[in-house]
């Protein structure tokens, strides 16, 4: 993967106009956690309010709209290629479908790092605008917006792959319409089911939520994250690689 490459892709970027849909997660994720917990009766009462009901309504917001937005993202980002010829240009001066997937990957993937950690942040800064009691829990909001960016990687990567492979980018949205659903059911699965999907990683990775009724605190699945990671991983260099050679054949 060259610098030329990464360029490129940053390039695609500014011309497909990529931070208006930046934009939308952002203020979505954000907007949505923020009413989450101010409709929430633990947050009614000003001296009760308490950083589980952000981390709760961030736990909730982030499956409602990540899902759609990383599908359209990759989406936007590969087809450029079906209807420019970008394969084949970019053929011709040496780089591979495998190797632009990978670039479009690091570049997208440092857009959507960024963003995890501006949505993080931002409902971080609403809590301590409306008042909340204490100081917040670092440690663990943090940990679950690292948790997030893994899971929000991998599916980055799953769409690349799909976009890339399949032509009509529809087949790529339709997958991320049918993730969000998953990744939403999957908040009421046992963690057995929630490992099935990788959108039920986003249950895994929740906060805080309800348990017998009263509002807690949970430490993200870090061990099953980790796993997703490094199985996401291996499967996008083999199939990359599978293109680098279907190219070169």
């Amino acid at each position: 993967m060259s610098v030329a490459l990464i360029r490129a892709e940053i390039a695609k970027m500014r011309r497909l106009r990529t931070g208006i849909i930046v934009l939308v997660m952002v203020v979505g994720v954000t907007a949505l956690a923020v009413l989450s917990a101010l409709s929430s009766p633990d947050f009614s009462d000003p001296g009760t309010r308490s950083w589980a009901a952000l981390l709760a309504g961030m736990s909730l917001a982030v499956p409602l709209t990540s899902p759609l937005l990383l599908a359209v993202l990759a989406s936007r980002q590969v087809d450029i290629e079906h209807h420019g010829n970008g394969w084949l240009l970019f053929q011709t001066s040496g780089a591979t479908r495998g190797g632009l997937c990978r670039a479009k990957l690091a570049v997208l993937g440092a857009v959507v790092c960024a963003v995890t950690a501006a949505e993080a942040g931002l409902v971080l800064l609403a809590g301590i605008a409306l008042a909340v009691p204490g100081p917040p829990p670092l440690a663990l909001w943090w940990g679950y917006a690292g948790a997030v960016a893994v899971v929000n990687l991998v599916l980055l990567g799953l769409h690349i792959l799909i976009s890339a492979r399949v032509e009509n980018q529809l087949a790529g949205l339709g997958i991320g319409v049918l993730g969000t659903l998953l990744a939403v059911f999957a908040t009421g699965l046992p963690p057995l089911l929630a490992h099935l999907t990788p959108w039920g990683y986003y249950a895994l990775a929740t906060a805080a939520g309800y348990r017998d009724g009263e509002l807690v605190t949970f430490v993200p699945g870090y061990a099953s994250i980790a796993a997703l990671a490094v199985l996401g991983g291996v499967l996008f260099a083999v199939f990359t690689t599978r293109f680098d050679r279907r190219e070169a054949s």
